[in-house]
């Protein structure tokens, strides 16, 4: 994997465009989180509705200060023994640090720390967490290669890093940091 990849990509998400890469168990598409015109262009190019709301990837718990001031010791703990890892939790923002766009009718954020290799580099690269939704229609398959990704999206994507998938065998579980219930 060539560094300019991984420039070409960086670039268009800070460009406001959308990337497909590898993630721990299915292809995922991301964009600046903080970018509207491309949050919206993920949710067209998968036909999901906004209110629905995306999943945020960090690299590190420290990607992710202004959400973690608002937790108590015990979740704090809860997310460290958790991440990096496959578990989405949904975290409260009362600070609205994570537009709207991105939390569609949700008052908290979905997000976890990845261990993926290509997913942390993006997100170290970038210097914040990026959108990371799975790269399909809404209600279809998750899409688990390359190949796949290209043919069902073709050059309404800005870049593909290229690489493998992690060794997850299903997305990441969703649960609520709050009553700690597994919602997915």
């Amino acid at each position: 994997m060539t560094a300019d990849v991984f420039q070409i990509a960086v670039s268009a998400m800070h460009g406001g465009g959308v990337v497909a890469y590898p993630t721990e168990a299915v292809w995922g598409l991301g964009c600046d989180p903080w970018q509207q015109p491309a949050v919206e262009e993920i949710l067209k190019l998968k036909q999901r509705p906004m209110e629905k709301g995306l999943i945020m990837v960090a690299a590190d718990i420290s990607q992710i200060e202004p959400l973690i001031k608002a937790v108590t010791a015990e979740q704090l703990t809860q997310l460290k023994t958790s991440w990096p890892g496959p578990v989405t939790w949904l975290m409260p923002d009362p600070e609205n640090w994570v537009p709207q766009w991105v939390k569609g009718e949700h008052s908290a954020v979905a997000i976890r720390v990845s261990d993926h290799p290509i997913v942390t580099k993006l997100c170290r690269l970038i210097g914040k967490p990026i959108i990371s939704t799975s790269a399909n229609l809404a209600g279809e398959p998750e899409l688990k290669t390359e190949q796949a990704v290209r043919q069902q999206f073709g050059d309404k994507l800005d870049a593909v890093v290229s690489g493998e998938l992690g060794n997850q065998t299903k997305p990441s579980q969703i649960r609520d940091l709050m009553t700690n219930q597994i919602l997915r």
